[in-house]
């Protein structure tokens, strides 16, 4: 079996969309026919707990590991998860000082930077490219990308947008909106796939998203 890609969403402040945009994610690329595993490594535990709301019914389409701030044992865990998984998304804690949050960046193909259109998150972003930047600086091969989160459709949020374009991190041709959907699927313990036309919108938008990220890791779409 090939080496797994490994994929880390991180953010310096809570309510990016960290989580949201991990679960989403997984289920795209579950629907794409890749098996997914999630290191959630917050101590908020969102990714179990939105998995654990699911019905035995209807589990939620990728296999979600709580490991917390026990950065140590990453490696391991990722080892024993590449044994099943084609991609491993790693869930990190809302913060860059986090010694998870660097363990997950040296340990990526990929890292993703949620990024919500408000001064307020740009200004905390920078210190999150800074980070990245100088992991990169060390290891060539990672990729990372800002990915515009819970975008609402005003003035102020499409400057942002146009701002997110100084930074030094290319910002994803893809970008989910702020939409009761999201939310609806961490109800279920799903994703917006599951909610049929209500989630039709966020859906696309999804498979968006999985179709840039795969262009990141070099995988076909």
């Amino acid at each position: 079996m090939a080496k797994p890609k490994v994929v880390t969403v991180l953010s310096q402040k809570g309510g990016a969309g960290k989580s949201t945009l991990t679960m989403q994610l997984a289920g795209g690329l579950a629907r794409r026919g890749r098996h997914v595993a999630i290191i959630d490594l917050d101590p908020q535990e969102t990714a179990l707990r939105w998995a654990q709301a699911a019905s035995a019914s209807s589990p939620f389409p990728a296999h979600v590991i709580h490991l917390g701030p026990a950065a140590e044992r990453l490696q391991q865990v990722l080892k024993e998860a590449g044994r099943e998984a084609d991609v491993i998304l790693l869930d990190c804690p809302p913060s860059i000082e986090h010694k998870a949050t660097l363990a997950s960046l040296q340990a990526a193909d990929v890292a993703l930077v949620p990024v919500v259109p408000s001064p307020a998150d740009l200004w905390s972003t920078k210190g999150v490219e800074r980070l990245i930047l100088q992991v990169q600086a060390t290891r060539k091969g990672l990729k990372a990308a800002l990915v515009p989160n819970r975008v609402l459709r005003t003035n102020l949020a499409w400057d942002v947008l146009e701002v997110m374009r100084d930074f030094t991190l290319p910002v994803l041709g893809a970008a989910l909106s702020q939409r009761n959907a999201f939310a609806q699927s961490a109800v279920i313990g799903g994703t917006v796939y599951q909610l049929g036309r209500a989630g039709a919108e966020a859906a696309r938008e999804v498979d968006k998203l999985v179709t840039e990220v795969l262009k990141l890791t070099g995988e076909k779409a």
